[in-house]
């Protein structure tokens, strides 16, 4: 077993994962995981630049993360940032300041590889499943971008297994792409209201069906015969449509949720206050405002590909993060 922390900062939250992992059987045993919301893509879409004290609340973030990872002693640790920092022109500061704190220089990841790692954390724990069609499209909903991966379940490890026909890899997809829907991304484009409006919904959904265009010409999303979905848009959507009080990881994750109570869900949320979203037993809070242009995201998703349910998975880019860091592919 190789002891390893993954950090994934996306443009809404940062998140740790310290676990034991063993390359070769592929099992994963969480020692500590968790998540803060630091909004580091605030105002990216529009500026183009981290916004100083978006830096701050991600810097002490990684502070609290630092403690955990020493107090864990993990043998590796690996950094990993996606779309807000991609996008600013700033991002050499923001790097700086993660080196300073956790002694790792954060990796900025291509969407091709976000892509990547989200499908690998995901589709390891599905391994063996009789009960579900591949070949899967796993769709990883983000702050300032969304993944589209299509291929078969993660393989153990082999040098002779590939990616879209490149190098050596361990997983068996066969196209990925990054587009920028992200939740954040989307409602600071659009602002929409609570309740949002009938031009705000048409807004935000000619954004996300212009993504798919972009996304269907390198993956073929019409061809996957399963849905999984990640991330806290879809996880969110899955705890409400469960009926749950609060929000229970154990419950939501693999939880099959059908396209009727996705679309009851999504239009329960862009017709709710500010107020009543908040009040949400699983809302977390750095959701309430962008949970709106999340679940479109989602529901859009399933219109376009026609699918009947969405199987929700808790383990996504972060355990993928911890999966290549301790097969030793950065």
């Amino acid at each position: 077993m190789t002891r390893v922390a993954a950090v994934d900062c996306g443009t809404n939250s940062i998140r740790l994962l310290v676990a034991d992992v063993d390359p070769e059987s592929g099992s994963l045993v969480d020692l500590d995981r968790r998540m803060i919301i630091v909004r580091l893509g605030e105002g990216v879409d529009r500026t183009g630049r981290l916004a100083p004290a978006a830096l701050e609340r991600t810097f002490a973030a990684c502070r609290e993360y630092a403690a955990v990872i020493k107090e864990l002693g993990a043998e590796t640790v690996r950094f990993v940032a996606t779309s807000a920092s991609r996008d600013a022109e700033n991002r050499d500061e923001f790097v700086r300041g993660v080196l300073d704190i956790l002694g790792v220089e954060p990796e900025v990841i291509s969407g091709d590889q976000e892509a990547e790692f989200s499908f690998t954390g995901a589709t390891r724990s599905l391994a063996g499943r009789t009960d579900l069609d591949k070949p899967y499209l796993v769709v990883d909903i983000g702050g300032g971008s969304t993944e589209f991966v299509v291929g078969e379940e993660h393989a153990r490890p082999s040098p002779t297994t590939t990616l879209n026909g490149g190098a050596a890899r361990h997983t068996l997809s066969l196209a990925a792409r990054s587009v920028d829907i992200g939740c954040v991304r989307m409602t600071e484009r659009h602002a929409p209201s609570s309740p949002a409006t009938p031009e705000q919904i048409a807004a935000i959904r000619a954004d996300i069906e212009a993504a798919l265009d972009l996304a269907a010409e390198t993956v073929p999303i019409d061809e996957a015969r399963t849905l999984v979905g990640l991330a806290g848009s879809v996880t969110t959507v899955a705890g409400i449509a469960l009926g749950l009080d609060t929000y229970d990881s154990a419950r939501i994750h693999h939880s099959r949720i059908s396209y009727e109570k996705v679309e009851e869900v999504t239009t329960m949320l862009l017709n709710a206050t500010h107020d009543e979203r908040a009040a949400i037993g699983v809302m977390h809070p750095g959701r309430v405002d962008v949970i709106q242009a999340g679940a479109l995201v989602l529901l859009t998703i399933m219109q376009r590909i026609g699918a009947r349910e969405v199987v929700v998975s808790e383990h996504d880019i972060l355990d993928g993060i911890a999966y290549k860091a301790a097969e030793g592919w950065f």
